[in-house]
């Protein structure tokens, strides 16, 4: 309830709806999933609207593959004639435990459901980074770890992981790394006599390995960075938060370059920062800022904006814009 609240724009009573619109690939339909969360008569959150359609072609008229209201709602069971010029949609009425419960969540679970368990699946892909060096650093339990966590605080399971089933990704990581961190030759997840692992770094100027806590924190994170872009299994949405912080300024353009190459697939990402040098790596279509204006927050395009996008085409830089001031709204005023 109080989170709701947090959300809920000062003055107004809501509800919230949350609208995403999304293709899963390019030859793939339209798909727009609508949620809209309220409150009940005892100011309890509830999902008082859930909505997943898909649009066939540019004009035709949207299946509605599940609606719901208040926990109660239905779902197309004929998902196989979907496409199908004549095709009319057969539905199947359901019930969820709570008004409370997502359906996708419910429902998404069942191989039945296919578009919805598809759209369960993408939105459980979603990763944000909000990476922290003293969580990543120090000795690990041994266990197993695919996917880099929010925090990073499985860094050296997930380098181990990378070893021993994507060697040749592996491989790549570390070439990366030598060519941006000074001296470093090799790095690796090693088990100790009491059963946990730690991150190695080795220095080629030194005979012996260094573990994590004698690394710098640049070193630390560039790693996990390297490591999260060249997951196997890339995710859908990728978020990170301020990757500036403990790089050196020079390393951020190859890095926005990696997040670049990280989209040329199914993926795509979202970054926050705070610093010009990051910025002036963009062009005006990936640049976007908050603006508040009345008491709500407004989000503003580079590329909308003629004036930047005049300048950029003289040669300026995103970032020097910025700090000139001629972002409009984009800094303390």
């Amino acid at each position: 309830m109080e989170r709701q609240k947090e959300v809920v724009s000062r003055g107004k009573k809501g509800p919230i709806e949350i609208e995403i619109k999304f293709k899963q690939d390019i030859s793939q339909p339209k798909v727009t999933y609508t949620l809209q969360i309220a409150l009940n008569g005892e100011g309890l959150p509830i999902v008082a609207k859930e909505v997943l359609k898909y649009r066939r072609g540019s004009s035709g008229k949207p299946w509605h593959f599940l609606s719901f209201s208040n926990g109660v709602g239905s779902a197309i069971t004929n998902e196989y004639e979907y496409g199908e010029e004549d095709a009319k949609a057969e539905r199947e009425e359901q019930q969820l435990d709570s008004p409370n419960i997502l359906a996708i969540k419910g429902l998404g679970q069942f191989q039945k459901f296919k578009q919805v368990a598809a759209f369960r699946r993408f939105i459980e892909g979603w990763h944000v980074s909000d990476f922290h060096i003293e969580s990543a650093r120090g000795s690990k339990d041994v266990g197993h770890s695919e996917h880099l966590s929010p925090t990073g605080d499985n860094l050296p399971l997930v380098a181990k992981f990378m070893y021993e089933y994507y060697r040749e990704r592996f491989e790549h990581v570390l070439e990366k790394m030598s060519q941006r961190v000074p001296g470093v030759t090799n790095i690796e997840a090693a088990e100790t006599t009491d059963g946990r692992i730690v991150l190695r770094f080795q220095d080629g100027t030194f005979k012996d390995p260094f573990i994590d806590r004698y690394v710098s924190d640049g070193t630390i994170k560039m790693f996990a960075y390297l490591l999260l872009l060249n997951d196997p299994k890339p995710h859908p949405l990728l978020c990170i938060e301020e990757p500036e912080n403990q790089l050196h300024p020079t390393l951020l353009d190859e890095l926005v370059e990696e997040f670049r190459e990280y989209t040329q697939g199914k993926s795509q990402v979202f970054i926050s920062t705070h610093s010009p040098d990051f910025v002036n790596n963009l062009e005006p279509k990936e640049l976007f800022w908050l603006v508040k204006e009345n008491g709500f927050t407004k989000i503003k395009r580079a590329s909308e904006d003629p004036q930047v996008c005049a300048l950029v085409a003289q040669g300026d830089m995103l970032g020097s814009l910025w700090k000139q001031g001629l972002l409009r709204g984009a800094g303390p005023q």
